[in-house]
């Protein structure tokens, strides 16, 4: 097994049932590859996004950056996944929906701009969450484009997640300010407080 280069764990506050890995300089693929392909990961807009059991909170994140493939983690991990990336800038970050995160942890990109796999373990999205229940590993390396690849199904999530159908695709133009019209639109109609 490689060991990674690179790295980190933390918090990431989950929204609409997804954070994101993203590169701030732009698109991580060039067209989009829907969830229920994995059952875990895809790719919307211009963001690869991690599907959540929980709709809203947060889950624990642990990210590791190797230089070579590695073996997938031989933990009790229930859905494991694997997308391609493109990275323009060298800079995969994990990143929430619509807000930062308390913590930013390590870019996944080890070895600078280029193609990268991206490779999602998951457990207990089929939980009903009072704390942090869910988990993830995030391993990433350097390798070139290849079809999306699930590893391990074993959760109920996953499988509701696979047997939709994928819908047509939905480019997401961002503002100057990288917030999509439909998320000003809903911070805009947000209860502000002492209203």
């Amino acid at each position: 097994m490689t060991d990674p280069t690179i790295t980190g764990r933390g918090p990431v506050g989950v929204q609409y049932h997804q954070f994101l890995v993203t590169d701030p300089g732009g698109p991580v693929a060039g067209e989009e590859i829907a969830a229920s392909q994995t059952g875990l990961v895809g790719i919307t807009g211009s963001d690869a996004s991690i599907h959540t059991g929980i709709h809203t909170g947060d889950v624990d994140v642990t990210v590791a950056a190797h230089r070579q493939q590695p073996l997938p983690d031989s933990g009790e991990w229930e859905e494991i996944a694997e997308i391609s990336l493109h990275s323009p800038t060298g800079i995969l970050l994990v990143s929430a929906l619509m807000t930062d995160l308390e913590q930013e942890l390590p870019s996944l990109a080890a070895d600078g701009p280029g193609h990268y796999r991206l490779r999602a373990h998951a457990r207990g999205r089929d939980l009903a969450p009072d704390t942090i229940t869910e988990h993830y590993l995030l391993q990433c390396w350097p390798a070139p484009p290849a079809p999306p690849h699930l590893l391990r199904a074993s959760d109920a999530y996953g499988a509701q997640l696979r047997s939709e159908q994928p819908t047509s695709s939905r480019v997401i133009q961002h503002t100057p300010h990288g917030q999509t019209a439909r998320e000003a639109e809903i911070l805009r109609r947000r209860p502000q407080p002492g209203r």
